[in-house]
């Protein structure tokens, strides 16, 4: 089988490694992928928004399954296009993707059906908005409708924080039309936890929990990124609140969309709170996460095209269980000096040959380009340095030793991913 993965991030890499390792696979294509990926597979400069040069693409190369990474061409309605043309491509339609390219749907959606998530009101009118927000107390959460590439929620503390935000989402449309309504949601204290699972329109399979770390600083401070690491299993999660995010959330949510007639395949992302011993859907993701896709594939002991297959073909039932390696496996994020902001860019990347007899350690490319032999920074996330340990201090320990060889100019990174493992107790 010749597969396409679409996209050029740690977790279009992390996907190329899985199936490039399948023997079910023949020609491993990325499009247009980056500096790792290029050992693996074969990468091709086509923009992941570029639907038509991509279905040329896959003609020709005869490719019998697509993976698309990012949301973006999801919500752009590649998957419709693809499937009008009968080709098996891993995804939701566009219907579906806006479970993650519309808050406002997500939310009604949830509202609609029951699913657990923050009280919210809906506002496309700046001054609304601002009256609202007058009468309340923060803190509160304001989020743009649309895709803002992970960076569209705002948590407010005080006031002039809340109109300011206001101002620069609905009136100096920093984010264009995404941004020009707004879902205005009641703070929930507690714990975040990623819950990703495979979906095939009818049923789904879980992928064990994940805990991302969004802010760029240590302590979760600083400005929110695309997540600077994330580490599986997560520890305080109990069989109990396992069973209500599966059917109370996942299930029903899935069902909620087959009510609508959207037969939703793929992945399905819910980045839920655990808060007062219940979990809550802050928001969906219609694709699987970066970067706790890295950590959750470097986990997964199973082959992965049998299962990507199944949902698209709606067969997901065939697949009795997934296996997944024992321990703890922890990816701590590389970036560039200025991101989230103003990355650099072009600067050598040393030590990665150091790493190549590393024991349960495993380097995911994301903004990185290769020049001959040598890999060039070229985006803002540059690597997941991704660790399998049997313990958490075992995992967080092997990710940071790995950590610690690599240099570039101005490289940063957080220095305790993984760390709440250790001090958040059990939530009941």
């Amino acid at each position: 089988m010749n597969v396409l993965v679409i996209g050029s991030g740690g977790r279009e890499h992390a996907l190329c490694w899985k199936l490039s390792m399948s023997t079910g696979v023949d020609r491993m294509y990325c499009v247009p992928g980056n500096g790792g990926i290029s050992d693996i597979a074969e990468c091709h400069d086509i923009n992941a928004g570029d639907t038509a040069g991509l279905l040329e693409f896959t003609k020709k190369m005869k490719v019998d399954l697509v993976v698309v990474g990012p949301e973006n061409p999801l919500a752009g309605g590649i998957v419709d296009v693809f499937e009008a043309k009968g080709i098996p491509i891993f995804g939701p339609v566009a219907r579906g993707a806006a479970i993650e390219a519309s808050k406002i749907f997500s939310k009604e959606l949830m509202r609609a059906s029951s699913v657990p998530t923050a009280p919210f009101e809906v506002f496309d009118d700046h001054g609304n908005a601002l009256g609202y927000i007058r009468a309340k107390k923060p803190p509160f959460v304001i989020k743009a409708d649309g895709l803002c590439a992970g960076k569209g929620a705002y948590v407010i503390r005080d006031m002039a924080e809340a109109e300011s935000v206001l101002k620069e989402l609905m009136v100096n449309g920093i984010y264009g039309e995404a941004g020009r309504k707004v879902v205005i949601e009641e703070f929930l204290p507690g714990v975040e936890a990623s819950y990703l699972a495979f979906a095939d329109g009818n049923t789904i399979l879980p992928m064990p929990a994940s805990q991302d770390h969004k802010p760029l600083l240590d302590n979760d401070l600083g400005p929110n990124t695309g997540g600077m690491g994330a580490y599986t299993p997560i520890p305080f999660l109990n069989d109990g609140l396992e069973r209500e995010i599966r059917d109370g959330i996942m299930l029903k949510t899935i069902a909620a969309m087959r009510e609508k007639g959207i037969s939703y395949k793929g992945v399905l992302y819910g980045g839920l709170m655990l808060s007062g011993g219940k979990p809550y859907v802050i928001e969906f993701n219609a694709r699987f996460g970066d970067p706790e896709t890295q950590p959750i594939i470097f986990k997964m002991e199973s082959d992965l095209l049998p299962v990507l297959v199944a949902c698209v073909e709606g067969k997901l039932r065939d697949i009795e269980e997934i296996q997944w390696k024992e321990g703890v496996s922890v990816c701590v994020v590389i970036a560039s000096k200025g991101y989230p902001e103003n990355p650099e860019k072009g600067k050598l990347i040393r030590g990665l040959d150091r790493l190549a007899g590393m024991r349960d350690v495993m380097v995911f490319h994301a903004g990185t380009r290769k020049s001959g032999s040598e890999y060039l920074t070229s985006g803002g996330r540059v690597l997941g340095v991704t660790a399998l340990g049997s313990t958490y201090e075992d995992a967080i320990q092997k990710a940071y030793e790995a950590v610690n060889l690599i240099d570039f100019e101005g490289m940063y990174y957080r220095r305790d991913i993984g760390k709440k493992a250790l001090t958040v107790g059990q939530i009941l």
